[in-house]
């Protein structure tokens, strides 16, 4: 079936008239009645009743029509895609740390997927940006939260580690344990000061401030650390996640976004994206 075909025999739908078709289509009439005649061969069906006047679509005819409109609409499309530069869209995205690479990585490349022409750009989130991934601490005035993420914090021990036996770590588990300090990091700042309060004091031997360093010093045996309990953690053989028994150590992650840029293309589709997200 010639894409032409169809095209000339839209033009004669919607002229009611061959000879009209003709004109517009620029094209011999007898060359387009042919066309239309080859079409109902290979269709098998009348497409047009002939009148004194103009022609008549049949049942067959309505119902090619709106199959041929959505083939040229597609094929149009298909042209454009090829014939039209794609328009850049630049946005910058702010980012805090430990977001997990497995699942940003997921939300950032159906980002990119749904913007063709998407320059984006990763910065720090106090830095000039479109929009932030923070949790609601950060939020400054004017800004807006939609929920991504909620996560709980757990203690990560190499394989081995005593303390793998037990199903839950007491908070004086924690005296003299070789330790990661991870700042900043929403789970510290409330365990450490508790520590603290009850005397409990841990054998620091590290302090960073990357997730992926943190894992990699506990992976090598050299001491625990406390890190979100995401889940391609915990399937590492080489690591163990065990909850500990102080309540708060959680945090929320959302994307932080103005109001006044709301109406974004950009935005709208990272929004609709992180609103899949939101925990119910």
């Amino acid at each position: 079936m010639d894409i032409r075909h169809l095209k000339y025999f839209v033009a004669v739908y919607e002229q009611g008239s061959v000879s009209a078709a003709s004109r517009q289509c620029f094209v011999a009439q007898p060359s387009l009645s042919a066309a239309i005649r080859q079409l109902e061969q290979q269709l098998n069906v009348t497409l047009f009743l002939r009148q004194p006047k103009g022609v008549t679509p049949t049942e067959d005819g309505e119902r090619l029509y709106g199959h041929a409109c959505r083939l040229l609409g597609q094929f149009q499309a298909l042209q454009r895609s090829f014939t039209e530069p794609v328009d850049k869209i630049r946005f910058r995205l702010g980012l805090i740390r430990a977001l997990g690479v497995e699942r940003m990585s997921d939300l950032l490349r159906q980002f990119s997927l749904q913007l063709p022409g998407l320059e984006l750009q990763l910065v720090e989130p106090d830095e000039p940006c479109d929009a932030r991934i923070i949790s609601p601490e950060l939020l400054k005035s004017g800004e807006q939260f939609q929920p991504m993420y909620h996560d709980h914090f757990q203690l990560a021990l190499p394989a081995g580690h005593p303390l793998a036996l037990k199903q839950r770590i007491n908070l004086q588990d924690f005296s003299g344990l070789a330790l990661i300090k991870r700042t900043p990091c929403e789970a510290w700042q409330k365990l450490y000061p508790e520590l603290v309060r009850q005397g409990i004091k841990p054998d620091i031997r590290a302090d960073i401030h990357t997730i992926e360093y943190a894992l990699g010093l506990v992976s090598a045996g050299v001491a625990c650390a406390l890190v979100p309990d995401f889940e391609q953690l915990r399937q590492r053989q080489d690591l163990l996640l065990r909850p500990i028994a102080i309540t708060g150590l959680e945090r929320r992650i959302g994307l932080a976004y103005s109001q006044v840029q709301a109406s974004g293309l950009a935005l709208e589709t990272l929004l609709r994206l992180c609103q899949k997200l939101a925990i119910p």
